[in-house]
C-alpha cells in the first residue's frame, strides 16, 4: 500500500508541471475591439501578446464592453444591437442576442446578474440575465411622437442593484431599481437640459453627471438623495461665446478623478474643464491641442492622458494634476482612439485606429514597449474594470 501511494504522488508530481502550463488567471487579460472586421482580440496585457481572435460580432463601430465579477466574461455591446458574451480564457463566442436595431453601449449590475443594453432604435434600456442572456426587463423610453422614443445614453451601472441613464431627446435621468426583483422601479428626473449626451458616476458611485449637448453646463444627480432631483453645475461654461464646430463628441465616462479635482473634456473646444469636486464649481481650464475626446487619469492620479477629434486624432497630450500644465506632447500615430491603463498603472495602452496596431507604452518613460497588430482597433478594455463602479 505504501508502494502504491508512492507511486501515485510520484505520478501526481510529474504531471503537475503540464497541468500548470494549462492553467491561467484571468487578471492580466483584456479584450480589443477591431471595428472594421467586427471581432474581438484578447490580449495578455503583461506578455503583450494576442492569445485569441473571436468573430462573428457584428458591427463594432462604436463598441464597448464590461466584465463579469470573475472576470471571466466579456459582454460586448455592439452598434448594431447586438449583445455578445465572450469567454476570454477559451477564446469564445459564448452566445449573441439580437436586442436592438441601434444601440449605444450598456452595464453590469453590482451583483453581475444583470447585464444592461442603451438603445436609440427603440429608444430605452434592456436587460438580461448576464449567464443566459434571456430577457428580464424592458424599459421603454419617453414617447417623443411619430411611433418613436427618446434615445438613451449614458447607461452606468450604480450601488444598490440599479442602473442609471439619460434620455437625448426628452432631457431627462432614469434610475432603474432592481434590487426588489427583476420589475425594476424607475424613478424619473425630468427637466434636466437639452440633450444629454452622455454621463459618468464618480468612482465612489454616489454622483451621476450627465452632459449637456443643446445648452451650457452639466446635470448633477446625487444618488444618495435622488428626490432631490437634478442640479445644474458649470452652467456658466461657454456662456455667451460663439459655438464651435464639433468633430467628435467627448466621452464622459473615462473623467480623471485626481485627488477633490476632475478634469472634464470640453464640448468643442481645445480645453480641458478643471472642476472642484467639493463644490461642483469651476477651478481652471487648460489649453490643449485640439477638441479632448477622453481625459483618462494614470491610477495614482498625477497625470492625466488626452487624445482628440479630427483633425489632431495623431496626438496625445499629457497633464501634471498637480501644475496643470502640459508635460509631453506625443503623436503615437494617425487614429489614437482609445487609452486604456494597467490597474496599478505602469503602463498605458493605446489604439492606433489608422496605423492599424495598438502601442503598450511605460507610463513613467511613456515609450514604446510594444506593438500588436490589429484590425482597426478602438476600444481597449482590461478584466480589472469588472471590480470598478461605472465601468
Amino acid at each position: 500500500m505504501k508502494r502504491l501511494c508512492s507511486l501515485v504522488v510520484a505520478a501526481m508530481i510529474a504531471a503537475a508541471p503540464a497541468l500548470a502550463d494549462d492553467l491561467r488567471g484571468t487578471g492580466t487579460l483584456g479584450i480589443v475591439i477591431e471595428r472594421a472586421a467586427g471581432t474581438v482580440a484578447v490580449i495578455d496585457t503583461r506578455a503583450h501578446t494576442r492569445l485569441a481572435t473571436v468573430e462573428g460580432l457584428g458591427d463594432l463601430s462604436h463598441a464597448s464592453a464590461v466584465f463579469s465579477p470573475d472576470e471571466r466574461y466579456a459582454y460586448v455591446f455592439g452598434r448594431d444591437g447586438g449583445l455578445s458574451k465572450v469567454d476570454v480564457l477559451t477564446g469564445d463566442l459564448v452566445n449573441r442576442v439580437m436586442q436592438s436595431g441601434n444601440s449605444i453601449g450598456g452595464a453590469i449590475s453590482d451583483n453581475g446578474r444583470l447585464v444592461a443594453v442603451a438603445n436609440y432604435e427603440p429608444g430605452g434600456v434592456r436587460v438580461f440575465d448576464a449567464d443566459t442572456l434571456a430577457p428580464v426587463a424592458d424599459i421603454p423610453a419617453t414617447d417623443i411622437g411619430g411611433g418613436k422614443r427618446s434615445k438613451v445614453v449614458g447607461l452606468a451601472d450604480a450601488p444598490g442593484r440599479r442602473f442609471v441613464f439619460s434620455l437625448w431627446d426628452t432631457g431627462e435621468i432614469w434610475i432603474a431599481d432592481f434590487s426588489a426583483g427583476p420589475q425594476p422601479v424607475v424613478t424619473r428626473i425630468t427637466d434636466i437640459g437639452a440633450n444629454p449626451y452622455d454621463a459618468l458616476i464618480t468612482p465612489d458611485g454616489r454622483y451621476y453627471i450627465a452632459g449637456l449637448f443643446g445648452e451650457d453646463g452639466l446635470a448633477l444627480v446625487d444618488l444618495w438623495h435622488p428626490e432631490k432631483g437634478a442640479r445644474r453645475i458649470l452652467d456658466s461654461y461657454g456662456r455667451g461665446e460663439q459655438a464651435l464646430p464639433v468633430y467628435k463628441m467627448p466621452h464622459l465616462e473615462g473623467w480623471a478623478v485626481a485627488g477633490r479635482h476632475a478634469f472634464v473634456p470640453a464640448v468643442g473646444r481645445h480645453e480641458v474643464l478643471v472642476v472642484d469636486m467639493g463644490t461642483w464649481t469651476e477651478a481652471g481650464r487648460i489649453l490643449v491641442h485640439g477638441q479632448p475626446v477622453f481625459v483618462m487619469a494614470e491610477p495614482g492620479g498625477r497625470h492625466v492622458w488626452v487624445n482628440f477629434s479630427v483633425p489632431n486624432n495623431d496626438t496625445l497630450q499629457v497633464i501634471d494634476t498637480e501644475t496643470l500644465g502640459i508635460v509631453e506632447t506625443l503623436t503615437p500615430g494617425p487614429g489614437v482612439l482609445h487609452m486604456e491603463f494597467a490597474p496599478r498603472g505602469d503602463l498605458v495602452w493605446m489604439s492606433v485606429r489608422d496605423g492599424n496596431e495598438v502601442q503598450v507604452r511605460d507610463t513613467l518613460t511613456r515609450k514604446v514597449i510594444a506593438t500588436l497588430p490589429a484590425a482597426k482597433p478602438s476600444g481597449i478594455f482590461m478584466t480589472s474594470r469588472a471590480h470598478r463602479i461605472g465601468l
